[in-house]
């Protein structure tokens, strides 16, 4: 009796570091008898720099590392070895098709100039004979279902969200998978330190608005907190323009950012916290900023590259300039406004900025002293926890007035420090000084 043939499918993760509604792994533990799993600190990226910002600093490389350690764990209790390398996607990849005979590998779905790139350089290495599946799997509203075609996205998110809220169904979580039998391989890989990755070990604040490690389990454990435990969530929609400590927002933006966590699972989760203790306008917000993440994505999708461009998604032609000292001046929190001050030193301590304080210190960056938006954009990408390409250079452009804003608004400072931290207690403590 002749033996059936076993097939290999490898899970390639990239911004989806988590088995929890993980359609990649999903679909790889389906089709295939042997699974493995790789993630790869690509040399492309930590090797880049855009405008003289490392393309990933020190914050986002911790949080990612913490990220990896923990996915090892989740997948090894699914009898699923992670492979782990400091390497080039494209040498890794070909190599372990052939060592392992790798018929299929299972990714993310990405669209973005670098991410397709790093993807291509794979592509061009490995037999033709080799598919590649790419999946959607970091919308809420799943690209296949919004019944718009991309080209279509309307240019006011209104329209969109109110479009979704009506029409579209949001889909079920995939099942986590069940524990393979005898899928376990020799690894003799380990997961880079942050010093192998170029940045030697630091200590935040202690008063740090995120001081909180990633991974899948860490997700899980501040929706505990933020959702069933304190029930903060019911009083969101109140306290989501806090500037200091750790329960004002739901800081879910970081997990979300490397997939640690997936925007159906919040969902899912926001949806059992209404049934135990009823829906109001904070829980709705949050699944309305989640559409608003969404939004981005989908206008990535609509415009590519151009949200990159210096006239953005709008083409438009503005008197830009990139004067060093100003640029300088902003990171290291010493303009003439104490309230963008405050934020630029928290975002340089601790890789965290409020949700108000980003929108003030971009448009000052844009709008007032009006420097290229670009440069702070690749600012934020290296130092933001939470960076999230679409999200980042989507609202990057809103502010500086060449994205989906048709209003082109400029925030007056002051007021916004009055409203938000009027009894300055954000810029004393990141100030260290009394400001009156």
């Amino acid at each position: 009796m002749q033996q059936k043939q076993t097939s290999t499918g490898l899970i390639w993760f990239q911004n989806n570091l988590r088995v929890t509604n993980n359609s990649s792994l999903f679909d790889c533990c389906k089709k295939h008898d042997k699974v493995i799993a790789v993630y790869i600190f690509d040399k492309h990226i930590f090797n880049n720099a855009v405008f003289e910002f490392p393309k990933i600093d020190k914050f986002r490389a911790k949080f990612l590392l913490e990220s990896v350690t923990d996915l090892k764990q989740q997948l090894a209790n699914l009898n699923i070895t992670l492979l782990s390398y400091f390497d080039y996607s494209d040498v890794v990849i070909s190599n372990l098709c052939k060592e392992f005979q790798i018929s299929e590998i299972f990714i993310q779905k990405e669209w973005t100039s670098e991410e397709i790139e790093i993807v291509n350089h794979v592509r061009e290495k490995i037999s033709s004979e080799i598919t590649i599946a790419e999946t959607y799997d970091q919308f809420l509203y799943h690209p296949n279902d919004i019944e718009i075609s991309f080209a279509d996205i309307p240019k006011v998110f209104t329209l969109f969200r109110k479009h979704l809220e009506k029409n579209i169904a949001i889909r079920n979580e995939v099942k986590i998978p069940k524990k393979l039998a005898d899928n376990l391989i020799d690894n003799k890989t380990e997961i880079p330190t942050l010093h192998q990755l170029g940045f030697e070990k630091f200590e935040q604040p202690t008063f740090s608005a995120f001081p909180f490690a990633g991974g899948e389990t860490s997700a899980h454990k501040r929706i505990e907190h933020y959702f069933f435990e304190t029930k903060k969530l019911g009083f969101y929609k109140q306290t989501r323009n806090g500037l200091v400590g750790t329960d004002y927002s739901s800081k879910l933006s970081a997990w979300l950012a490397n997939g640690s966590i997936s925007a159906k699972t919040i969902y899912y989760k926001v949806k059992e916290y209404e049934q135990q203790f009823g829906s109001n306008q904070s829980t709705y917000w949050l699944i309305f900023e989640l559409i608003w993440r969404d939004y981005f994505k989908y206008v990535s999708l609509k415009h590519g590259n151009s949200i990159f461009k210096i006239g953005g998604i709008l083409d438009k032609d503005y008197d830009w300039n990139s004067d060093k000292e100003k640029i300088n001046n902003w990171i290291n929190g010493k303009t003439k406004e104490p309230f963008v001050n405050a934020n630029m030193l928290e975002i340089q301590q601790t890789g965290w900025m409020s949700n108000r304080g980003r929108q003030n210190v971009a448009s000052y960056f844009a709008k007032e002293l009006e420097i290229d938006w670009r440069i702070g954009a690749a600012y934020f990408e290296s130092i933001l926890i939470d960076y999230d390409v679409h999200s980042n250079y989507g609202n990057w452009m809103y502010v500086a007035g060449v994205g989906n804003d048709p209003r082109d608004r400029k925030f007056n400072i002051k007021t916004q420090a009055n409203r938000y931290d009027a009894n300055h207690k954000f810029q004393n403590l990141w100030l260290q000084k009394t400001l009156f």
